[in-house]
């Protein structure tokens, strides 16, 4: 049996909204929701946190020592490498990308994406190219090989930083999947990488949150169907400001 991990990618020191992985929702961080979200995967063997050797991370040591979770210590910057890390580390065969800031992420959702890689002649699948999900709900599933050649080829700075990159700028090398919603969702945003991220998914936990279950993406969609008026909160904001900032820098 392959070994098919979760790594859960987090810091402290994000730029827009400093410690938003520890921020509380419903008396629980953000980063615990995540990591229960994930617990109802059928598909996942482990679930792992990768933050960096930063003193600044050191918070989440103590959070990952505290909550019983494994976790490895990287690369600040180069969180390529930070995965290529932490996959050896939990001898990973197939590894699941998940950042830390989408306490919203759906088990269903991870596990469809990781049957369709299985599914098929791939080394890459995620359901983000292009996107049909809210974002939140991103997950990227390829294996151990396609990371390691990535680690010792990518060069560019979005490859170093965002991790999969590498993969997606070179379909000649490698098989790449898509796995597509029913419906497009692509327009909602349930990540947290601004205050106005945060305010909305506050609501959103208060109404849907019980600690004994998951959150289906589905019923969140039904209670913003419900509640339009929580839709303005953080519409103005643009999906993958990181990303395009960076490919911004690679140009420079």
């Amino acid at each position: 049996m392959k070994r098919i991990v979760a790594i859960v990618q987090a810091r402290m020191s994000s730029s827009r909204l400093p410690n938003k992985v520890l921020l509380p929702l419903c008396g629980k961080e953000v980063l615990w929701h995540v990591f229960n979200q994930l617990s109802y995967s059928k598909m996942l063997t482990d679930i792992i946190l990768a933050t960096s050797l930063d003193p600044s991370d050191d918070k989440l040591e103590l959070w990952a020592i505290k909550n019983q979770k494994k976790y490895f210590r990287g690369d600040l910057n180069n969180v390529l490498k930070r995965f290529y890390d932490t996959s050896r580390s939990c001898d990973a065969d197939i590894i699941v990308r998940i950042t830390a800031d989408c306490p919203l992420i759906d088990p269903k959702v991870v596990d469809s994406v990781i049957e369709k890689y299985q599914s098929g002649e791939y080394d890459y699948v995620s359901n983000t190219n292009p996107p049909t999900f809210p974002d939140g709900l991103d997950a990227e599933v390829f294996s151990f090989d396609s990371l390691k050649e990535a680690y010792f080829n990518a060069k560019l700075k979005s490859e170093l930083e965002h991790v999969t990159p590498f993969i997606r700028n070179h379909p000649e090398k490698f098989r790449i999947g898509n796995y597509a919603s029913e419906e497009n969702h692509e327009h909602l945003r349930w990540t947290i990488d601004n205050n106005e991220d945060y305010i909305l998914l506050s609501k959103i936990f208060e109404n849907l949150f019980k600690e004994e279950l998951y959150i289906d993406y589905k019923k969140v969609i039904q209670f913003l169907e419900g509640n339009k008026k929580l839709l303005e909160i953080n519409s103005s904001i643009k999906r993958n400001e990181g990303f395009e900032k960076s490919l911004k820098e690679d140009k420079e």
